[in-house]
């Protein structure tokens, strides 16, 4: 097993993610209860296929998770690192199908997702404006989350939600945003009814803020700051249908797992 800091440079930033490569796959069983020893926002299980792509499942410490943009980071960066493939790599999941990554130059790892950009929504929840210490200018959301969209960073960093009110929107999580001072734009992520309280970095809802800040800002490429404490910084593009979303990642450790 890997652990890996994904969308930083520097050791204890970013998120973590554990990476374990298999020959055969564990039951599910044996893969929730990894993950939740490891006690990560997400443990990769990755699985060669006989078209050289990797399939990958992605675990919380509460459940299995449709679309994780960190913890396929941090496959990358093992399988490159480790020798155990070369760019550009192809990452299968179920519910996104096909994810690409690409080595930039600058040693940055840059991932092809789809476009998930959010709608407006007229009348959110209940539940969703009582969880949340402020009153957001917008409301949008997408397949994974409630995006509550806000005036100015210092909002975002000062959000002290109630998670009790937030857990009830499940299946969907809940993401604040606004314009950046630094940054083009900063977030938070909340999901409580499927990982956790806050994620420290959230690469796969970056599908769905890009294509917003996109259209706000009247640019195709952003850089943006998920203001959690571990931070994280992800430089985003947008091509019609497709997002690209980029990171540093730096390895914390390399072990066994004995089952």
């Amino acid at each position: 097993m890997h652990q890996i800091d994904a969308f930083t440079h520097e050791r204890f930033k970013g998120n973590s993610a554990a990476v374990v490569p298999l020959e055969r796959w564990l039951s599910d069983a044996q893969m929730q209860a990894v993950a939740m020893e490891n006690n990560l926002s997400e443990t990769a299980f990755l699985l060669r296929e006989p078209d050289g792509a990797f399939h990958v499942r992605w675990f919380s410490p509460l459940t299995e998770i449709d679309f994780c943009g960190h913890a396929t980071l941090a496959s990358a960066f093992v399988l490159l690192d480790q020798g155990m493939a070369s760019a550009p790599l192809t990452f299968r999941a179920a519910a996104v199908g096909d994810i690409s990554v690409a080595q930039l130059d600058d040693g940055r790892l840059e991932m092809n997702f789809p476009n998930r950009e959010p709608e407006r929504v007229e009348n959110p929840p209940a539940a969703l404006l009582e969880g949340l210490s402020v009153v957001p200018r917008a409301v949008l959301r997408n397949g994974q989350a409630w995006f509550a969209v806000y005036e100015d960073e210092d909002q975002v960093r000062r959000s002290m939600p109630d998670l009790a009110a937030l857990k009830s929107l499940a299946p969907l999580d809940v993401v604040i945003t606004a314009p950046g001072r630094e940054q083009d734009f900063v977030s938070r992520y909340f999901w409580p009814a499927n990982g956790g309280d806050e994620d420290p970095v959230t690469g796969s809802i970056h599908a769905g803020l890009a294509p917003y800040w996109a259209k706000r800002l009247g640019k195709s490429s952003l850089v943006a700051l998920q203001a959690s404490r571990r931070s994280g910084l992800l430089y985003c593009r947008v091509e019609g249908e497709r997002v690209f979303v980029a990171g540093h990642a730096v390895r914390y450790l390399q072990g066994t797992i004995e089952i």
